[in-house]
């Protein structure tokens, strides 16, 4: 397994690689990886004759006052649990890599990232597409993964690919949970022992609205409302949103109906975490 730091490593080889006519998969990650990351890097195993995994905590994408900083990092962890899965290149670059001096070519949206971790993430959104297709164009995959626990950044992947005409294909991974129901996260490491125990408020008020959506209940807000009850047990836990939206487009609906996204973020402590499930 390769470790390449620089745009001109990784594009080398892959040339090589796709002048034997191998398939190459990709999964961009931030690092501090756990199971759902290596879901993903074994759906591309699968699937590719390479793979890819880039580590990079994307600077672009935090706002000013979020955890840039302390964002957790362990580039020899990760390099044990990529080499575990097979992958064979991880792409670790420097900030001064991915943005030269006098940077300013940026990727936006209108419409799918203004809802949820859009209103109180403003400019979350544009960083992410910005490195994403930076690094489709570095690594040039076949077939990209990402996780359905970022169910919007999915989404908007998704129609990025699609509006742009990248020749890529990307696939939505299921969310891989503890066995207690947290849904995986690099951040639940800033959680205390407290913290961690109220945090499983998240997967049970889903689980209360999914029942009822799987028993009959169509009215989105009703849904929301048992959602957002029970959230309110929970001392620690304060809601960031509650909300029920088409999945394609992002936007809120009055009836559930085709495929759509019940996602919640909430903060616990400090700690703001997310989770979704799809129905339809």
């Amino acid at each position: 397994m390769k470790i390449c730091s620089t745009v001109k490593e990784v594009r080398e080889q892959v040339n090589a690689w796709k002048k034997e006519g191998l398939t190459i998969g990709f999964v961009p990650t931030m690092g501090y990886l756990h199971e759902g990351h290596r879901s993903l890097m074994e759906a591309a195993r699968k699937n590719n004759d390479k793979v890819v995994v880039s580590i990079f905590v994307n600077p672009m994408q935090f706002g000013p006052t979020e955890d840039l900083e302390s964002y957790p990092r362990d580039l020899e962890k990760d390099a044990k649990v990529c080499e575990g899965v097979g992958v064979d290149l991880i792409f670790h670059p420097e900030p001064e890599e991915m943005y030269t001096e006098g940077f300013c070519s940026y990727v936006d949206m209108n419409g799918l990232t203004t809802e949820l971790c859009g209103r109180t993430r403003p400019t979350h959104f544009r960083g992410v597409q910005t490195v994403v297709l930076k690094l489709f164009n570095i690594v040039k995959p076949d077939n990209a993964y990402f996780g359905q626990k970022d169910a919007q950044q999915l989404a908007v992947i998704k129609r990025m690919v699609t509006d742009l005409n990248v020749d890529i294909t990307i696939t939505g991974c299921p969310i891989v949970r503890e066995e207690d129901g947290l849904a995986k996260s690099s951040r639940n490491t800033y959680l205390n022992a407290d913290e961690r125990k109220a945090a499983l408020i998240l997967s049970k008020s889903l689980a209360i609205g999914k029942e009822l959506i799987e028993k009959g209940e169509t009215d989105a807000a009703k849904v929301k409302k048992a959602i957002s009850d029970n959230i309110e047990t929970e001392p620690l836990a304060k809601i960031d949103y509650v909300d029920v939206v088409d999945f394609a487009t992002i936007t809120p609906v009055d009836t559930i109906k085709g495929e759509t996204l019940v996602a919640i973020a909430v903060y616990i402590g400090k700690t703001r975490l997310i989770d979704n499930f799809i129905i339809g």
